[in-house]
């Protein structure tokens, strides 16, 4: 980890100075890692937790902070312990010995020179997957690639306008759609033993209540991306509003049936294999309690 670090990991290129423990960028985090949570991991997709669940590493910040986050504490107000890198390897062998299918990095690509090097003191035996928002370099992600065996990127617009006001990047669908490209590259073939995905990309979108334009386009744009459907899509319908958003008042509410099976109508029609989640995920239950389990020795 480097001290004074000027910053360029994600495409905001912030060009902005990181000390240890703070930094003037997007992400506001220094380069040490931050960690909310470490945990076996239940209600991720079925070939992700499997049955033993999956090890998810929740850091700290974000370099999309949308207003909506079901993550807030851990995304806006960064709550979080720093943590060695030495300790993060520890803590991605303590979850591999405890059963997890595979190590699941959740929102860490302001940390990821952290992660690689704690690669360096240990490399999980079982697949690490990179869970993120989407918006991603291709530097980040090509330093990424020698470790990840799973992508799993959310393609959460493809109306820049909704993608400015709600996560302020104006260029968030250029940005993710090469992403996704990328890493369909690095991975161009699902790898799926007894259940437990071993390699290759699945894509993640969270419908919005009001927003099911935003969603087919999203969709639309996958399938003239992929038209070898080499990657698994997944259809979210869990969006549970935690707080007013005042300037948005569509996303008081959640999703109604009506809008889901809408997308969810596309998606049959465009046959991509992969997973819809039931309207009933909708509950704040599903969202883990960020109360640093896993993160200390």
């Amino acid at each position: 980890m480097e001290a004074n670090r000027i910053c360029s990991l994600c495409p905001r290129r912030c060009n902005a100075p990181r000390s240890l423990h703070s930094g003037d960028g997007f992400c506001k985090m220094g380069t040490i890692p931050r960690v909310a949570r470490a945990s076996l991991h239940m209600w991720e997709e079925p070939v992700i937790s499997g049955k033993n669940g999956s090890g998810t590493v929740f850091f700290s910040g974000c370099t999309l902070r949308c207003v909506y986050c079901q993550n807030h504490d851990i995304s806006a107000k960064c709550f979080g312990r720093e943590i060695s890198c030495e300790r993060l390897a520890q803590i991605f062998f303590e979850l591999e010995k405890a059963g997890a299918h595979n190590i699941n990095l959740v929102t860490a690509t302001h940390f990821v020179p952290a992660v690689i090097k704690a690669f360096e003191f240990y490399r999980p035996s079982v697949p690490v997957v990179y869970n993120c928002s989407g918006y991603e370099s291709e530097q980040t992600i090509n330093a990424l690639a020698p470790f990840v065996d799973i992508w799993l990127p959310d393609f959460k617009y493809s109306d820049n306008g909704l993608a400015k006001a709600l996560s302020g990047a104006a260029d968030y669908f250029e940005v993710a759609k090469k992403a996704i490209a990328l890493m369909a590259s690095l991975a161009p073939d699902v790898v799926i033993e007894n259940g437990i995905m071993k390699k290759g990309v699945i894509v993640r979108h969270l419908v919005l209540p009001g927003h099911t334009k935003n969603s087919l386009g999203v969709l639309e744009t996958l399938d003239e991306m992929f038209l070898s459907r080499n990657v698994l899509v997944s259809l979210m319908s869990q969006y549970t509003p935690e707080r007013e958003v005042d300037d948005f008042p569509e996303l008081s509410r959640r999703v109604t049936k009506r809008e889901y099976q809408k997308v969810f109508a596309k998606l049959s029609e465009l046959d991509f294999d992969g997973f819809a989640q039931e309207p009933s995920s909708a509950k704040k239950e599903y969202t883990p309690p960020f109360d640093l389990q896993g993160v200390l020795p």
